[in-house]
């Protein structure tokens, strides 16, 4: 699992069937050390209920599509939402 920080919502006009009724995010990665931003922000599928600014875990491939029942046709899912993390001093 990634980190990343919803960073918008996503609408479309058209879409697949099976994403008909699944809310799509934008989300920036993030790396885990100092929670500063790596590479471009991607679309995920919500399978949590995220909502704006939170912090979160996030699958790709194969993993995504299996974070619903339905397997849907998504390459990113947002499997968690975080209430923290601690990387540094863990053992203080």
């Amino acid at each position: 699992m990634k980190l990343a920080k919803v960073v918008g919502r996503v609408f479309c006009a058209r879409q697949d069937p099976a994403i008909d009724n699944k809310t799509l995010l934008l989300i920036q990665p993030l790396k885990w050390e100092d929670e500063s931003p790596v590479g471009d922000p991607l679309v995920a599928a919500d399978a949590v209920g995220a909502g704006a600014a939170e912090k979160v875990f996030w699958v790709a491939s194969r993993e995504a599509a299996v974070a619903f029942k339905d397997v849907p046709p998504v390459d990113a899912a947002i499997v968690a939402i975080i209430d923290g993390h601690q990387v540094k001093d863990f053992r203080k």
